[in-house]
């Protein structure tokens, strides 16, 4: 049962990110009305570099179908883990009303980083 419940939260967590890098190249759900000044100014400057929202895209996307494979899981969150500080960093300065939904996925992140921590360890010996 423990099991299926970790695969369940795991296969909406790596869909969560297939869909937002897929959007980002896609666009098929339009951006909010109400983003406030700070969040426009910080997407045009992201959007003004030019190659750095792609390749968050590609990193969300493969980080994303890498954390629903349960052997490719922990490779998936080492991935998406400084995506995640990017969306929490973003939240934090510019959209404070975000900041719940990225606590939470950077907590799915952390929980699933600590249960393979042994393979962490080997990663920073």
């Amino acid at each position: 049962m423990k099991s299926k419940i970790r695969f369940i939260i795991c296969l909406l967590y790596g869909l969560i990110f297939i869909n937002a890098g897929l959007n980002f190249f896609f666009g098929y759900m339009p951006p909010p009305d109400h983003l406030p000044d700070k969040m426009q100014k910080m997407n045009a400057a992201f959007m003004g570099i030019g190659w750095i929202l792609p390749l968050v895209a590609c990193v969300q996307i493969v980080g994303g179908v890498l954390f629903i494979i349960p052997r490719l899981r922990f490779i998936g969150a080492i991935m998406l883990f400084p995506v995640l500080i990017g969306i929490l960093l973003t939240h934090l300065s510019a959209a404070p009303e975000g900041l719940p939904l990225a606590l939470i996925l950077l907590g799915i992140n952390l929980w699933i980083m600590y249960e393979h921590r042994e393979k962490l360890r080997l990663m920073i010996k």
